[in-house]
């Protein structure tokens, strides 16, 4: 069997729950460690190993390795990451920490192919998620003083009809 059937084998089979929760993000995810757990099945089935290696491209950027390889042959993926040096309530080692973490669970989605559609990145909204628009007659009369209803969309979730009714005005 080749490495890239090794792989495919692996990217079909692979399943991995969602076991952590962000309580601040209220979301499910999962972590590199927990992709690393699931395949170690497959590495001794498949007589494969993964490493995952990491560079400083520069002082804020990680670029992240995933290699699978069974001793002839090896397939890499990459990802980059950025490290928010001015992230507060964080020491620079938890910095660099959190974008270590982050670039190895991506490194290894793309080796692997996880569809992340339903991650937490995907779904998140940093708590900025819109409410529902309840009083129609405030946007009216902000639209009548010149106000643009793409304000409105940006703040507020409308729907359908009342979106109608303020184009009207």
């Amino acid at each position: 069997m080749t490495i890239y059937q090794k792989l495919s084998t692996i990217q079909q089979q692979f399943k991995s729950k969602k076991s952590r929760f962000n309580s601040f993000g209220n979301y499910y995810f999962r972590s590199a460690e927990d992709i690393l757990e699931a395949i170690k099945p497959f590495i001794k089935e498949l007589d494969v190993t993964v490493v995952i290696n990491e560079e400083l491209v520069d002082s804020s950027v990680i670029k992240t390795t995933a290699t699978l390889t069974d001793g002839k042959e090896t397939i890499n993926a990459t990802a980059v990451v950025g490290v928010d040096l001015d992230q507060k309530g964080m020491q620079m080692p938890q910095r660099f920490g959190a974008a270590s973490s982050y670039g190895k669970k991506y490194a290894l989605g793309n080796l692997f192919l996880i569809d992340d559609t339903q991650d937490s990145d995907a779904t998140n909204t940093h708590g900025k998620t819109k409410s529902k628009l309840t009083d129609i007659s405030k946007a009216k009369s902000y639209i009548q003083s010149g106000g643009k209803i793409d304000a409105i969309k940006n703040k507020y979730q409308l729907t359908s009809a009342q979106e109608a009714e303020l184009k009207t005005l």
